[in-house]
């Protein structure tokens, strides 16, 4: 399993469900379904998981945030 799909699973199982993902970041259950199909959370929302679930940027997309510092 890759890792942005690893990413996506555990962001929805430590929100709660893909509902109250959705919820916590503002956007609709039908997204998250989306990046859960997709395997990947778009570039845009990274941050907003990042932020609810704890889940650092890093982990969530290696590809682009390899050496950004977690959120404080």
């Amino acid at each position: 399993m890759n890792t942005n799909r690893v990413a996506v699973e555990r962001a929805i199982s430590l929100a709660g469900g893909q509902t109250a993902l959705a919820r916590k970041i503002g956007v609709t259950p039908q997204a998250v379904q989306g990046w859960h199909s997709a395997g990947r959370i778009p570039l845009n929302r990274v941050l907003d998981v990042e932020r609810a679930t704890g889940i650092p940027r890093t982990e969530i997309m290696p590809e682009i945030f390899s050496s950004q510092p977690p959120l404080p």
